[in-house]
This record gives C-alpha cells, sequence and structure tokens, in this order.
C-alpha cells in the first residue's frame, strides 16, 4: 500500500474538499449517482472517457470518503448500486455551482486553459 511521504493537511476547508472531490472523475461520478445512474456500468456508459479501472478506484476512495455508500445485491448476476450519503448529498451544489461556472466561461471567446508562461511574466513584470 502507498504512504505518502508528505502528510496530508486536512486543516483547511480547501484541502478537504480537493480530497474527496480531487479526482479527474469524481464530480462527474457523484453527479451521475445524483442522478439515479447507480451502477459502475451504467456510470462507465455515461462516462465512457473514463477507464472502467478509474471508475471503481474513485468510487473506492468516495466510499471511503463516507460520501457514497454501496449496496450490494446478492442475486445472479451480482449486482451493486451506489447511493449518496447524507455527507455526499451536500458536495451536489459545489458541483452544480462548479458546472455553472465552467459552462458561463466556456462559452466566452478566446477563453483558454493552458500552462502559464512562466517566462512571459517574469519579461513582462521585469518591464514594469
Amino acid at each position: 500500500m502507498y504512504v505518502k511521504k508528505i502528510p496530508e493537511q486536512l486543516d483547511y476547508g480547501v484541502n478537504m474538499t480537493m480530497k474527496v472531490l480531487g479526482g479527474k472523475w469524481k464530480p462527474c461520478i457523484l453527479d451521475c449517482i445524483h442522478s439515479a445512474i447507480r451502477r459502475p456500468s451504467e456510470i462507465h456508459r455515461h462516462i465512457p472517457e473514463a477507464p472502467r479501472r478509474v471508475i471503481n478506484q474513485q468510487l473506492k476512495e468516495l466510499e471511503e470518503c463516507s460520501v457514497v455508500y454501496k449496496t450490494v445485491y446478492h442475486e445472479l448476476p451480482l449486482r451493486v448500486e451506489y447511493h449518496l450519503t447524507e455527507r455526499g448529498k451536500l458536495l451536489i451544489p459545489v458541483i452544480r455551482m462548479m458546472d455553472q461556472w465552467g459552462n458561463e466561461h466556456l462559452e466566452q471567446e478566446g477563453v483558454h486553459c493552458s500552462p502559464i508562461d512562466t517566462v512571459a511574466i517574469t519579461q513582462e513584470e521585469n518591464l514594469s
């Protein structure tokens, strides 16, 4: 099992939020579960860009953070569904705000996400 070299500092709210939501697909997974897409195979069909292994790993991490819980139905074939806990339901407004912010800024012309050019910034600071 992997042990982090630098201990997590969860005494700051943003750090705690990032621990829970800080996976590439976690907000999308939570949104799916909130939208009644609860089985891992359904989540994968809804987010085809995410590898199945990653979805399963992030579902496990969300379960460890007490954001979702798993219900196993002992039938053939075995069926598993995920549901939001009360703690998980509190994250839905955060995810909705993230979606709203992204949609508003996606529509602006010329807005793009790219690495910051630190050399250009340093040169601009030196000129001023």
